[in-house]
């Protein structure tokens, strides 16, 4: 066992040989379901954007086909080196827990998977409340990965396995001060931020080894290999988990994820 203690900070760094994969899996996981949800908001021609924490880019260069033309969308990172140019995209680096953002400036803002890293998160929440113009939209896509149940394992070892790397994420996660039930916090904190018609969706899916999803958690095993040491795991308990994700009779309900939506009163 590895005693390697784990400092705060965010778990999934943009200049780690692993970031480009991360960014395709999540893509390839969760993007159908955030553009989804932001098409129910009317973006198109003309609107001003803002995407936080935009990673590899995919839904920022989504919204900007879609506000074209007379439209732009803002992209920021605190290391945006992965994000590819679309035109009426901007690119800036920026560090929302404390670089300020322009009040009352954009129609729609958009982040996934950020604010649930940041310990600072509900300050974060007040300060894209105040970036938002009056009847502006704020979409939120966060986890709750405590809920993930097993459905069908190899066998009763398989399912011991899965369900210990599961808690194991859990750790690593608050180690690293995220939360990992911000999901189900998010609509509230929404609404103390003072944004109003606070709609939350929740979503869950079905994984086996085949789903994006699960090439995403077995990418983790790789990815956050020093902090799943950190809290006990080894690497032979690792290369268990992803014998176990592989096999073709592994399914399992995925984490929980939760679109919210909610508008800066007029």
């Amino acid at each position: 066992m590895t005693d390697t203690a784990t400092e705060p900070g965010y778990l999934f760094d943009n200049h780690s040989e692993h970031a480009r994969d991360q960014h395709s899996f999540l893509a390839a996981a969760y993007d159908p379901l955030t553009t989804s949800r932001l098409e129910e908001t009317g973006v198109g021609p003309g609107w001003r954007c803002l995407e936080v924490g935009a990673g590899g880019g995919s839904v920022a260069r989504w919204l900007a086909r879609r506000v074209a033309p007379g439209g732009s969308v803002v992209a920021t990172d605190i290391k945006p080196e992965r994000i590819d140019p679309e035109p009426g995209l901007e690119v800036l680096r920026h560090d929302v827990t404390r670089d300020p953002l322009p009040e009352a400036s954009f129609d729609l803002i958009h982040s996934r998977l950020v604010l649930l890293h940041l310990p600072e998160r509900e300050a974060v929440l007040e300060r894209l409340v105040r970036a938002l113009k009056p009847g502006g939209v704020l979409q939120l896509d966060e986890f709750d990965i405590t809920y993930g149940p097993s459905l069908l394992m190899p066998d009763a070892q398989a399912r011991e396995v899965y369900e210990g790397f599961l808690d194991a994420k859990v750790r690593v996660m608050e180690r690293a001060g995220a939360d990992p039930a911000w999901g189900r916090r998010a609509p509230e904190a929404m609404r103390r931020a003072g944004l109003v018609d606070i709609d939350p969706r929740p979503h869950v899916q079905q994984w086996n080894a085949e789903s994006p999803g699960v090439h995403l958690i077995a990418h983790h095993t790789r990815h956050l290999r020093e902090a799943f040491l950190g809290v006990g795991m080894t690497d032979e308990g690792l290369e268990r988990v992803r014998r176990v994700l592989a096999d073709p009779s592994f399914r399992s309900s995925s984490c929980l994820i939760y679109t919210v939506q909610g508008r800066r009163p007029a």
